[in-house]
């Protein structure tokens, strides 16, 4: 069953490699979305696939990358959404 998640993550997470390690997790899950620096200091996240690899999308998420401190991870189901791949937004 495909699943669609929105992520908003705080904590050190910009200049951190964030956004780039997200795409490496989603592209090797097959996960499709975005992931977006936000003005207040958070990672945005729109997160679709398979609910296994969402699962363990969403575990990586709660810690991020290596450099990362994750303090929050707010994760609320969406809709579908129509994705082409999954992509970082400058």
């Amino acid at each position: 069953m495909i699943k669609t998640f929105s992520i908003r993550i705080s904590g050190k997470v910009q200049g951190v490699f964030f956004r780039a390690s997200a795409k490496e997790k989603a592209d090797e899950l097959g996960i499709e979305g975005l992931v977006r620096n936000e003005k207040d200091g958070t990672v945005h996240i729109e997160a679709q696939g398979e609910e296994d690899a969402i699962e363990e999308f969403l575990h990586w998420c709660r810690q991020g990358p290596p450099r990362a401190r994750v303090d929050r991870c707010e994760i609320a189901e969406q809709g579908h959404r129509e994705f082409d791949g999954f992509e970082v937004s400058h």
